[in-house]
């Protein structure tokens, strides 16, 4: 009975180390997000932000078609699902990263159709996933 004690702690100590090993691989595996780049774009005075988003009615319901028209479209990411739209005067600015060039190219028409083509500037960025 005692080797069996032995043999069964042994077993659960081991256990325990290797989830502790993976857990902390898993922990280095996954890099803390780097957004330094972007948050000194953002801090320029001359780009739009989203506390720049002028307050009046129509920049309101255009930002706001924008994103449900975004939402609505299961088939983008949660990458895209969450893309930063800022409207100033009419003028749209879409931002952040997306999971690909149809992403892209999909948020991209969406918001022309609202705003229109020529009230649209893309700033956003393809970022697959690693």
């Amino acid at each position: 009975m005692k080797n069996h004690s032995k043999i069964a702690f042994h077993t659960l100590a081991l256990a325990i180390l290797l989830t502790l090993g993976l857990t902390q691989a898993r922990a280095q595996d996954s890099t803390a997000p780097d957004n330094t780049k972007v948050n000194d774009r953002d801090r320029n005075k001359t780009e739009p932000t989203a506390d720049q988003q002028k307050e009046s009615r129509p920049d309101r319901e255009i930002a706001r078609g924008i994103r449900r028209s975004i939402v609505q479209d299961k088939s983008l990411s949660t990458y895209a699902h969450n893309v930063k739209i800022v409207s100033q005067n009419g003028i749209v600015t879409l931002k952040g990263p997306v999971r690909s060039e149809e992403e892209k190219s999909a948020i991209e028409a969406k918001a022309a159709e609202i705003a229109g083509k020529d009230k649209v500037t893309s700033q956003l960025e393809v970022k697959p996933k690693q």
